[in-house]
């Protein structure tokens, strides 16, 4: 019996399971699609062989873990990033699973293999003096220095993903009453966000310099196409520099587009919003995502810490009446 090739079950699972069967968005294809990239890219130097004569034999749990070790090791990838990597080689396998029943061994060991644990360090965000050094940092005589401004204005106050910023269009932006932009979010839930009088003021300015058509990117690249993601990154690495000369704080941070998000998130939760507003706010899919941002300002815990008031009791340390509860509270 004659077994698949690769190119065809690879082409199949994006065709076929993905978008056919699945209807996955383009960002979750955009996501597996750079990490067959990466693979492939892993291959042709380990194997010597062009990805198009690949065979699904060469493709077994012990080089996919050594290519996993590669993202993490030649790359520098973080665990988070690893995984991410192996939930989209995960997925191939389990369509070649169903699809080639000849090969359920080889794709039952790469199931097997386990997401990497991590350390989840505190999220880092910008204070309001840090966001407001780095919206003033463009310079709004240049016409990219407008855009930034705008961008980087709407980014701090919306809270919107990198992905959901640089895919707006001039029709999703409402500035009238009620002024608030519309998103395509994670999971494809469309959501309205609010928008403040003094981003109104920005964009309204923005666009009216713009005149573009209602299908036009927001946030143009200097060509008029879509900014891309890797050019939102470098925009907002630029104008950190910048912002570093008029506020010093931001030297010990690494902020990236993500940061606004937390920025925005952590402005909301210093002026007492409830956490299932900020999720919605946010789009995350529940308010449990929201509750990093409770561990991540010291200034909400000391302000809970003051609130504290001692019951005049001198605590007691616990003592095991058992000596076999004591021997496990040893441990």
């Amino acid at each position: 019996m004659n077994i698949a090739t690769f190119p065809s079950l690879l082409q199949g699972f994006f065709t076929e399971r993905l978008l056919e069967q699945q209807g996955v968005s383009p960002n979750t294809v955009a996501s597996y699609r750079d990490t067959f990239r990466l693979l492939l890219q892993f291959t042709t130097e380990q194997l010597r062989r062009a990805p198009t004569k690949l065979r699904m034999e060469d493709l077994d749990a012990g080089f996919l873990e050594k290519f996993l070790g590669h993202l993490e090791v030649d790359r520098a990838n973080s665990p988070r990033t690893r995984n991410t990597r192996l939930a989209a080689l995960h997925a191939f396998f389990r369509f070649v699973s169903i699809r080639e029943p000849g090969l359920a061994l080889q794709c039952q060991r790469i199931l097997a293999i386990p997401a990497k644990r991590y350390e989840r360090s505190p999220i880092e965000f910008l204070t309001e003096e840090e966001a407001d050094a780095l919206v003033a940092a463009p310079n709004a005589a240049t016409w990219i220095g407008r855009r930034d401004r705008a961008l980087l204005l709407l980014a701090i106050q919306t809270g919107l993903r990198n992905s959901e910023i640089t895919a707006l269009r001039n029709l999703d932006i409402e500035l009238g009453t009620g002024a608030h932009v519309r998103c395509l979010g994670k999971g494809r839930k469309m959501r309205c966000t609010p928008l403040r009088p003094d981003v109104v003021a920005i964009l309204k300015d923005w666009l009216s310099r713009q005149r573009g058509q209602p299908a036009d990117p927001v946030f143009p690249s200097s060509r008029g196409g879509r900014l891309s993601a890797d050019a939102f990154q470098q925009l907002v690495s630029r104008h950190v520099l910048i912002a570093r000369q008029s506020c010093p704080s931001l030297a010990s941070k690494s902020v990236s587009p993500h940061t606004l998000r937390h920025a925005a998130a952590m402005h909301m939760l210093r002026r007492g919003t409830d956490l299932t507003v900020i999720a919605l706010y946010l789009g995350h899919e529940s308010s449990e995502t929201t509750q990093i941002y409770l561990h991540a300002d010291m200034q909400l815990k000391e302000r809970a810490l003051a609130h504290a008031t001692s019951s005049g009791v001198v605590p007691d340390r616990y003592r095991p009446p058992d000596t076999l509860l004591t021997f496990l509270e040893s441990l």
